[in-house]
């Protein structure tokens, strides 16, 4: 990956709206900004390429099979925290992994099909990755914000109006009061 350099105006713009809505054509948010779409591809290409933007689509993992969200606090061996962090992101069962400051030194999220999944890999693979040291577990019960907009404010609301989401898809987790 090479680095995209600063961010401007238009690069901030471009990743909100393929926040909102990781599918509009070039075209589109070419006129939207008022430039040439050979621009947008070109900066999204370069923000790929660096590593700033990914753009994918996410399932309701509830809606295809998984039935056990997790968080796990994991302590581990002193200096070993980003060789743990390299291993965990190459299991099919991490969606976020981050090493972190505080009572753990590496947390993540794992997402599985039930609780035997879950008590096998935090059994046979989990606990035996070198360095890690402990464990704890906190089962996700209900989501109520699951957001990827980070980081690029300023940019018009009209832009940012994410598609209404069917009543009871568990994907629509905002307060209704």
């Amino acid at each position: 990956m090479t680095p995209a350099g600063p961010l401007d105006d238009i690069d901030r713009r471009i990743i909100a709206i393929l926040q909102a809505d990781g599918r509009r054509a070039y075209k589109q948010i070419a006129e939207d900004l008022g430039i040439p779409a050979s621009s947008v591809r070109y900066r999204v290409q370069r923000l790929e390429e660096s590593g700033t933007l990914q753009i994918v689509g996410i399932a309701n993992p509830l809606t295809i099979g998984f039935d056990r969200l997790a968080m796990i606090g994991m302590r581990v061996r002193p200096g070993s925290a980003r060789e743990v962090c390299r291993e965990l992101r190459e299991l099919p069962e991490t969606s976020y992994v981050v090493m972190v400051a505080g009572q753990y030194d590496v947390m993540v999220e794992v997402i599985c099909r039930d609780t035997d999944h879950f008590t096998d890999l935090l059994n046979r693979r989990l606990l035996l990755i070198d360095g890690v040291l402990s464990t704890d577990s906190f089962f996700v019960l209900e989501v109520h914000k699951l957001a990827y907009g980070w980081g690029v404010g300023g940019v018009e609301s009209s832009l940012l109006d994410a598609p209404e989401i069917a009543p009871g898809s568990g994907l629509d987790q905002r307060d209704s009061r």
